[in-house]
C-alpha cells in the first residue's frame, strides 16, 4: 500500500475507511448592486439600509437582471476552464424562511449559466490533484436572522437579500480534509486573480458547504469507473463553513462520527449539518431536502440568458494572467523552483511586488528576501504587502549591495531591520552606519598575518584539518567587527594555511 492510500484512510475498530467530499462553494459576486435589483451591496451598512422594493418583495415588483454579474460569472467560468452555456435560465427555489421575504430563492437549477470545469490543486507536499467542476450557477443571497437584539424576538436584516451569489458545485473529487482546504484556497485564489469575488470569508463572502460521507477502500476506485453513487456512503453536508481551518475541523469531526455510526452498526441519515466552531462538532440542523422538496420552476418573471458568444470571446480576451499560468512564467522567466513560484502566486500582490523588485537583479535572492524576511514582518504587523514601508525598488537595491559585494547576507539583515524602521534607503543606511563589506585584501591581509604569527599552533592543525580553518575566519571577522567579505577571507586564509 502506498504513502498516498495511507494518508486518505482512518483505521476503525472494523478496519479502515475513507473519506469522499465534494463542495458547494458560495462566492459573494464583486458588483456594487444587487442581482436583480438596483439597490447597492457592501458590509457595514445599518440594518435594511441597503434593501430596494424588489429585495423587499414588495407585490407587482419585477426582477431585472444585472449585466455586470452575468459577465462575472462568464468570467469565472472561463477562469475554471468550464464550459459557458449560451442558454440558461432562472428557476424558483420554494422555501419558507423569515429572512427570504419572496417565499422563493431565484437561483438556477437544471440549466445554469456555466457547465463542466476542472481546477488543479497543489497538496502541501507539491504534488497535484484535479477537482471536476460539474457547474456554476447564478443565485441571489437571502437576508439574515438576528438573534441577539432581543431576549424575545428575532430580528430579519435584509441587507444581504438579493446580493449576487456564484454556487460553485464540484465532484465528489477530494479525499482528506487537507484535499479540502487546498481546494478552497485554490478556488479563492482563482477569483481574487478575476476579480470576480474579493474571498472574504470572515464577512461570509466566500463559503463552503461540505458534503461528507464514507466508504470502505476500494469503492470509491468502483464509482469513479462506473459514474455509480450507489458505491458510495450517504453523505451529510455542512452548511456554510467560513474559514479553512474550519472546513478541516468540520470534515474529521464528521467522518469519525459517521464511522462510528456505520461501525455500531447504525445507519447515515442524509442531514443538513452545522459546525459547531466553539465545540469543533457538527450538530443536525435538518433532514436533507431532495430537489423535488423546493418544486423548482422556471421563473416566470425573468426570460431565458441567451449570450453572445461574440460578447463571451470579449471577455475570454479580457482574462488576466491567472494563477497556474503565472506560476509556470515565474518559474521559466526568473529560474524560480515550484514551491518558490507557488508561495509568490498564492497572493497577487505579492507576485507583482515580487516582480517589480526582480527586475535586473538575482531573482531568487528577492524571492527569499520577499517570501522570508518581509513576508514575517508584515504578518507580525498585521500588513497586506500593499501596506508595506519597503517599497519594491528597496528590496532591489538591498539585493544590488549584496550582489555587489558591498555588503554581506548577514550586513543585510541589519540594514533591512534599520530600512523597516524608516531609517531611509539601503545605499544610506550602509553608508550612514558604516556597514560596507570590508573587501580590502591588503588591511585583511594584515589582521590574518597578525593571527597566524599570534597562532602557530592553530595554523599549523589546518594542515592536518582543513575545517580548522573556520576558527581562523570566526577571528577576522570578531576584528572586522562582521564587515569582512568572507569570500575574500576564506581565499587569503587558504593560500595562507593550506599553501
Amino acid at each position: 500500500m502506498n504513502d498516498a492510500t495511507n494518508a486518505k484512510q482512518i483505521q476503525g475498530r472494523t478496519g479502515p475507511w475513507e473519506i469522499v467530499l465534494g463542495l458547494e462553494v458560495h462566492a459573494q459576486v464583486s458588483s456594487n448592486a444587487k442581482l436583480f435589483s438596483g439597490a447597492a451591496v457592501g458590509a457595514g451598512a445599518a440594518p435594511n439600509a441597503q434593501v430596494s422594493l424588489v429585495d423587499a418583495a414588495m407585490p407587482g415588483m419585477l426582477p431585472v437582471i444585472n449585466r455586470h454579474c452575468v459577465e462575472q460569472a462568464i468570467k469565472t467560468g472561463l477562469g475554471l476552464k468550464a464550459k459557458i452555456n449560451e442558454w440558461s435560465r432562472f428557476d424558483r427555489k420554494n422555501y419558507f424562511y423569515p429572512d427570504l421575504p419572496q417565499g422563493y430563492q431565484i437561483s438556477q437549477f437544471k440549466d445554469p449559466i456555466v457547465g463542466e470545469g476542472e481546477v488543479t490543486v497543489e497538496r502541501d507536499d507539491g504534488s497535484t490533484f484535479t477537482v471536476r467542476i460539474e457547474r456554476l450557477h447564478l443565485e441571489q443571497d437571502a437576508g439574515k436572522s438576528l438573534h441577539d437584539q432581543d431576549p424575545n424576538a428575532t430580528y430579519v436584516d435584509l441587507n444581504r437579500a438579493g446580493t449576487a451569489l456564484m454556487e460553485i458545485v464540484s465532484r465528489p473529487d477530494m479525499r482528506t480534509s487537507e484535499e479540502a482546504a487546498a481546494y478552497v484556497k485554490k478556488l479563492r485564489t482563482i477569483l481574487i486573480y478575476l476579480g470576480t469575488c474579493d474571498g472574504d470569508m470572515e464577512k461570509g463572502n466566500l463559503r463552503a458547504d461540505v458534503n461528507v460521507s464514507v466508504c470502505r477502500p476500494g469503492a470509491y476506485e468502483k464509482y469513479r469507473e462506473t459514474g455509480d453513487f450507489s458505491h458510495l456512503g450517504t453523505r451529510c453536508e455542512i452548511k456554510n463553513v467560513n474559514s479553512f481551518r474550519f472546513i478541516q475541523q468540520a470534515i474529521e469531526y464528521e467522518a469519525r462520527r459517521q464511522i462510528e455510526i456505520l461501525e455500531d452498526g447504525g445507519k447515515i441519515d442524509q442531514e443538513t449539518r452545522l459546525f459547531d466552531t466553539v465545540k469543533g462538532e457538527t450538530r443536525s440542523m435538518r433532514s436533507k431536502e431532495e430537489a423535488h422538496d423546493y418544486r423548482y420552476f422556471p421563473d416566470p418573471d425573468l426570460l431565458p440568458l441567451t449570450l453572445d458568444p461574440a460578447w463571451i470571446k470579449r471577455i475570454e480576451a479580457g482574462l488576466p494572467e491567472l494563477p497556474d499560468a503565472k506560476k509556470a512564467r515565474l518559474q521559466s522567466q526568473y529560474g524560480l523552483s515550484a514551491y518558490d513560484a507557488g508561495v509568490l502566486i498564492i497572493d497577487q500582490a505579492r507576485a507583482d511586488f515580487y516582480e517589480a523588485a526582480a527586475k535586473g537583479r538575482d531573482a531568487k535572492l528577492v524571492a527569499n528576501w520577499v517570501t522570508n524576511d518581509l513576508a514575517a514582518r508584515l504578518t507580525a504587523g498585521g500588513l497586506d504587502i500593499a501596506a508595506s514601508p519597503i517599497k519594491p525598488a528597496a528590496i532591489a537595491e538591498l539585493v544590488q549591495l549584496i550582489e555587489e559585494g558591498v555588503i554581506s547576507s548577514k550586513i543585510a539583515k541589519d540594514v533591512f531591520e534599520r530600512m523597516w524602521a524608516g531609517e531611509g534607503a539601503p545605499g544610506e543606511i550602509v553608508e550612514k552606519q558604516g556597514l560596507k563589506q570590508v573587501s580590502d585584501t591588503g588591511e585583511l591581509e594584515k589582521i590574518i598575518d597578525d593571527l597566524i604569527a599570534a597562532n602557530p599552533g592553530q595554523a599549523a592543525q589546518v594542515k592536518e584539518k582543513p575545517q580548522a580553518i573556520g576558527w581562523f575566519v570566526g577571528q577576522v571577522m570578531k576584528a572586522t567587527g562582521g564587515k569582512a567579505n568572507p569570500g575574500v577571507i576564506n581565499q587569503l586564509l587558504k593560500s595562507k594555511l593550506e599553501g
